[in-house]
């Protein structure tokens, strides 16, 4: 049975947890086109470390907004929701199924609650240079404590080391006079104009979903990510884009102060950090339907168990 007219299909959970596989095999079984939710898979030249789908899983099925922005200029979630919503609208009237694949929370809540963005707020380039400093010198922890001072329920919602949303929180706030938070509750006064069905992955065991974890950063070592690091480094970056994990913790081993062994296993680290803040965002959302690839149902496939939450229209949970 096919989904309801206007059906979005929205794959999402922490890094390594298998979305692009599982969101290639359902546009395969719907008819349908994955449009990427990833706030670092948008940029070129960006791809090993960024886990981009390789040119062999994009040529299964059409794949909208990889790979397209040059990492040295801004992005924001306001204009990713403007190109997603034409991709979206592009796809449903060609009579495609649209899938949303990615595991960037804003970038999900952007398209799913349809946050309509002000205009963007002018900014204060001044401001943001004095929090960067403030940061190098006193650490993430000093700017965040700022908003916190400003905002303390926005600050709640932003990881300290999150440095670029920290700082451009403050400045919004400065500049606006109302928080994001505030800009966000204003914006959800019109529906989401489509029929969403949000299914999520995620391991029962923790260590299930770490060890994939490593096993991509060994392979993305043996497949390039080393000489990718060295090239977007010597490019130059955004703040975002610079933020990219992969790229920063080798860093010292490319200033000959760190062994690589070490430098990849920071690299998983902070993968781990990632993927478990990941958690608690998708977590906190009661319309995700969750799979586990570790406890699946015997003779169940994960493409199996999401098509039959698709043809239950999202009502079973897993």
């Amino acid at each position: 049975m096919p989904p309801k007219p206007n059906t979005l299909i929205a794959v999402v959970g922490p890094t390594a947890s298998g979305k692009t596989a599982l969101a290639i095999a359902l546009a395969k079984e719907l008819g349908g086109e994955i449009v990427s939710a990833d706030s670092m898979q948008i940029y070129r030249g960006m791809d090993i470390a960024t886990a981009k789908p390789t040119p062999e899983e994009m040529a299964e099925v059409p794949h909208h907004l990889i790979g397209f922005w040059p990492p040295e200029k801004p992005f924001s979630v306001a204009q990713y929701a403007v190109l997603a919503r034409e991709k979206i609208d592009d796809i449903l009237r060609r009579g495609r199924v649209p899938v949303l694949c990615g595991g960037t929370g804003l970038y999900i809540k952007a398209i799913v609650d349809h946050i309509q963005y002000e205009e963007e707020t002018g900014g204060d380039a001044a401001l943001r240079e004095r929090l960067r400093r403030q940061a190098q010198d006193e650490g993430n922890l000093a700017v965040w404590r700022q908003l916190q001072a400003m905002d303390p329920q926005t600050a709640e919602r932003i990881h300290p080391n999150n440095l670029g949303r920290v700082i451009r929180a403050i400045e919004v706030m400065q500049v606006s006079g109302r928080s994001i938070r505030e800009q966000e509750e204003r914006s959800r006064q019109a529906p989401c104009p489509y029929h969403v069905i949000q299914i999520g992955l995620r391991y029962r065991n923790r260590e299930n979903l770490y060890e994939r974890i490593g096993r991509r950063v060994d392979a993305m070592a043996e497949t390039g990510l080393l000489e990718e690091a060295r090239a977007v480094r010597q490019q130059g970056l955004t703040a975002t884009a610079a933020q990219a994990i992969g790229y920063k913790e080798l860093y010292d081993w490319m200033d000959g102060t760190l062994p690589l062994e070490q430098a990849l296993e920071n690299l998983k680290r902070s993968t781990r950090r990632y993927a478990k803040r990941q958690l608690t965002w998708f977590g906190a959302d009661a319309r995700i339907r969750w799979i586990e690839p570790d406890a699946q149902q015997a003779g169940e496939t994960v493409t199996e168990q999401a098509m039959r939450i698709i043809q239950n229209d999202g009502e079973e949970t897993a």
